[in-house]
């Protein structure tokens, strides 16, 4: 690493130190008086162990021979800090949140864990929660800080209650909250076709890949467009905005529909699940679904991205990131398979209106009690530290990381196509962006995408790229300039939610007027319940509490 780079790192990891508390530990095996070593930049004297809860996926980011106990995440954080992960509870992503309603129900919480707003607001108003406004202000690291403040406010807003910081907010990308159209530009090359800009457009290319044997295998078995899986969500909603992978989020927004957001209309809030552009936006997707074009399997198959990695779907709908995801293993069982991201499809009015996220929607939460709540803190710092320096040996990001969240300026992906496109096409280096550590990557991703990226550099098909070169860096540059590209060069019409926040009565009628917009929607684009089901479901949801959810979610924007 060169002299300018260990500056960069240095910024990056430079901390306050300060003395910790001292209380009971259970661990023998470590100090509950563990002090932080002086000129440490976090470093613990004696070994100090935190339990978490966390989840369980593939272990995609895991090498070969480890286990979420022992593993490179867990290593670093015992050699930099002296911290010991430990973990109270395991779970998969579908169940994880009702490991956390369960530890939150029983008070029988692990030391630290990551959360959602709902969970968040459970355990605030079960006082469970360590008061956290030293610890941030004392221990956060500066990038952390100057990413965190890039929200203008909203992120710390979000956790501080009554003067008090109550947990540790992540930043994430506003790209994540956008849902691209990522179309097999090959099959449509195949077929001459050009990716389609209007609902009718995408429907014909949907038509097109069923039925004209895109994969030349002879067969009628492609799908035309991917649906969500048995356990996702049909849009991203104000609770969840962003990264729903499989989603129909485009189709609705191609109608001016935004289901599961919070709308301003005329100088009120009105909720987009009950507005008749929903209604069509529906019909549209059973008229799809019952054709044939949509997966067959939709809403069922335990993961929709086994048919785009073997070469059987179209098109989907994903944030920025998607080969992150499916299109990594795609490409590695065709190479020739070449997906590519549109800000598409436009509503009738050309434009292209997608909702947009919140700038923080997720959460590092501290039981109260726990001696050492500046841990926490420390083990996020050394995420950002390591992300910086590419400390990790992974292609899929570290997802494995204990408490990991997300922490990216809001327009981190932007910004770094813009950099990069500079990069390689000679007008800028990285010498250029030794003041900018916030995005905490792009020295790295500019120090080594110039062997995966082929010429002509302006060009992102697949053909203009070597993945095998460097199987991590491929994916991230691919993600960057192919799925990042779209929201450089279209206008991004986006839509916001009025609030990302539950109110007083959601709290306790919000589930059962969630599941019945679920299985109602879901019921009548599989063909189960009439188009006009929509209209019983929007009385219901009126009865059932939505009325005077409504009036609750108008007083919090007057």
């Amino acid at each position: 690493m060169n002299r300018r780079h260990r500056m960069i790192a240095l910024i990056v990891i430079i901390l306050f130190i300060s003395a910790c508390s001292s209380s009971k530990s259970s661990n023998p095996d470590t100090d509950q008086n563990a002090r932080l070593l002086p000129d440490s930049s976090g470093k613990y004297e004696s070994p100090v162990t935190i339990r978490i809860g966390t989840t369980v996926e593939s272990t995609k980011s895991l090498l070969e021979g480890e286990t979420l106990v022992d593993n490179q995440y867990t290593r670093n954080i015992k050699n930099n800090l002296n911290i010991i992960v430990d973990y109270s509870f395991k779970a998969s992503p579908a169940n994880y949140n009702q490991k956390v309603s369960l530890a939150i129900a029983s008070g029988d919480l692990p030391d630290a864990m990551v959360v959602g707003p709902v969970e968040l607001k459970e355990m605030i108003e079960a006082d469970q929660l360590m008061d956290l406004t030293e610890v941030y202000h004392t221990y956060a690291s500066p990038v952390i800080k100057r990413i965190v403040d890039s929200t203008d406010g909203e992120a710390l807003n979000s956790v501080t209650f009554n003067g008090k910081i109550l947990a540790l907010p992540n930043v994430q990308l506003r790209a994540d909250g956008v849902h691209l159209l990522w179309i097999r530009k090959d099959w449509l090359d195949k077929l001459h076709m050009e990716p389609p800009q209007t609902m009718e457009e995408l429907e014909a290319a949907a038509q097109a890949f069923v039925e004209q044997d895109p994969d030349g295998n002879n067969e009628r078995d492609t799908i035309g467009l991917a649906g969500p899986s048995l356990t996702g969500r049909l849009y991203a909603n104000f609770l969840h905005s962003t990264n729903n992978l499989y989603g129909f989020d485009g189709i609705f927004a191609a109608y001016d529909a935004y289901p599961g957001y919070w709308l301003e209309d005329s100088g009120k809030v009105v909720y987009g699940s009950v507005q008749p552009g929903t209604k069509e936006a529906l019909g549209k997707l059973r008229e799809m679904y019952l054709a044939g074009l949509i997966d067959p399997e939709m809403g069922v198959r335990e993961d929709p991205g086994e048919s785009i990695m073997n070469g059987k779907t179209g098109m989907f709908f994903a944030p920025w990131w998607a080969p992150y995801g499916p299109i990594d293993d795609a490409v590695r069982s065709n190479p020739e398979a070449n997906w590519q991201a549109y800000a598409l499809p436009l509503n009738r009015n050309g434009e292209y209106r997608p909702h947009m996220s919140t700038s923080t929607s997720q959460f590092v939460v501290v039981r109260k009690g726990y001696e050492h709540p500046e841990a926490a803190m420390l083990i996020l710092n050394n995420l950002v530290l390591g992300e910086s320096e590419g400390t990790f040996t992974t292609e899929r990001g570290p997802t494995e990381y204990p408490l990991r969240l997300t922490y990216a300026p809001t327009d981190e992906t932007e910004y770094e196509v813009k950099a990069l496109r500079q990069v390689l096409a000679g007008t800028s280096t990285a010498e250029d962006f030794l003041d900018k550590p916030e995005y905490k990557m792009l020295l790295s991703d500019i120090r080594n995408i110039g062997p995966v990226k082929l010429g002509p550099y302006d060009k992102y098909d697949i053909k203009y790229w070597a993945p095998d070169k460097n199987r991590a860096m491929w994916i991230r540059g691919y993600s960057l300039m192919v799925g990042g590209s779209p929201l450089v060069d279209n206008e991004i019409n986006g839509i916001f939610s009025a609030t990302y926040a539950q109110t007083k009565t959601m709290e306790s009628r919000w589930p059962k007027l969630q599941r019945l917009e679920e299985e109602t929607f879901l019921k009548i684009i599989l063909g189960a319940a009439p188009l006009d089901a929509f209209d019983q479901f929007t009385e219901e949801w009126i009865k059932q509490g939505g009325e005077q959810i409504t009036r609750e979610v108008n007083e919090l924007n007057r």
